[in-house]
């Protein structure tokens, strides 16, 4: 269990996710040492000199480059490496580019002596939970991936400017598929314990308008990319999140990548859903009482996973 004095992470990939991440962890003041790890050494160097000089003016913090043996003693490793998006390309096209990446990594982290949680981030986020469950052997519960935590965040921003509301207010969820299968699950959604669709009536939205949110709020993704070449501020705010949930033993319900043991009637899986994330990693999965149209999204989301995962795996093999 997590040490109460001195909290370790370990982040593998220096990208732009990565490197969002850790400035995040610098601006929340979590964790006393961080240690960053990459291929290109003299990037991981830079950040590491570049980050400390946030210290004086939030937390005290070692931050240094380092290997996956300094994975050792750390309560976390959290994995943003791998191969990144391109326009026109899908995160399930990346799936054998990334197996390959992640084989290569969890191997020598585990060999390393660590005995914390892995928390996934690279894409395609929900078939590389499961191989990093698959190939480190680890209890399920210690294996989290980002999931559709950034999707949520999309989806309370829109629902938050289209009803002029705080976007924090919104207690509705992305579920599914990190990806295109994926689906908001505005039947069982609220604000302020009334009904999402009953609040959208009230103030003139449509369940066109709704739609319209949901299908921007899934291709939101592609947009950036294709603007600005990446995403990265959003995903690495989740990372945060669910880090400071799992450092801090919070009992949080967010929306992560979770493995199901026959919640929605599925199993063998690791797919976005709200879920309670303490110290011990995943906590327990809230399983949401899903309308039959949205059950239906949520199995045609997770056969699509489970013959992705399969193939990609079958390929390294």
């Amino acid at each position: 269990m997590l040490s109460k004095l001195h909290q370790k992470v370990v982040l593998v990939g220096d990208g732009a996710v990565g490197s969002s991440y850790a400035f995040a962890l610098m601006q929340q003041g979590l964790a006393e040492e961080l240690v960053i790890v990459d291929v290109i050494k003299d990037r991981t160097h830079g950040d590491a000199l570049d980050l400390e000089d946030a210290q004086a003016f939030t937390a005290p913090k070692s931050v240094r480059s380092g290997e996956y043996s300094d994975a050792a003693d750390a309560d976390l490793v959290v994995i943003t490496a791998g191969a990144p998006q391109k326009p026109g390309e899908t995160r399930l096209d990346l799936v054998n580019k990334n197996l390959k990446i992640l084989s290569t990594i969890v191997k020598p982290i585990v060999d390393s002596g660590f005995n914390g949680i892995f928390l996934v981030a690279a894409n395609p986020v929900d078939i590389l939970t499961y191989a990093t469950w698959k190939f480190s052997g680890f209890p399920k519960n210690r294996v989290i991936g980002s999931g559709t935590s950034l999707d949520t965040s999309r989806l309370r921003v829109a629902l938050g400017k289209k009803l002029n509301l705080d976007p924090r207010s919104v207690d509705a969820y992305i579920m599914g598929e990190h990806g295109d299968t994926e689906f908001a699950a505005y039947d069982e959604a609220t604000i302020g314990s009334k009904p999402l669709r009953q609040v959208a009536k009230e103030n003139g939205v449509t369940a066109e308008d709704l739609d319209k949110i949901e299908d921007e709020t899934m291709h939101k993704a592609y947009e950036i990319i294709n603007t600005k070449g990446a995403t990265y501020y959003g995903v690495a705010t989740s990372l945060m999140r669910i880090t400071k949930a799992i450092l801090r033993d919070e009992n949080a319900i967010l929306p992560v990548g979770a493995s199901l043991n026959g919640e929605y009637g599925l199993d063998d899986i690791f797919i976005g859903t709200p879920a309670i994330i303490n110290a011990s990693g995943l906590g327990g999965v809230i399983e949401v009482p899903l309308s039959d149209s949205e059950k239906a999204k949520m199995q045609k989301s997770a056969e699509t996973l489970k013959k992705i995962t399969k193939d990609g795996l079958a390929a390294l093999n």
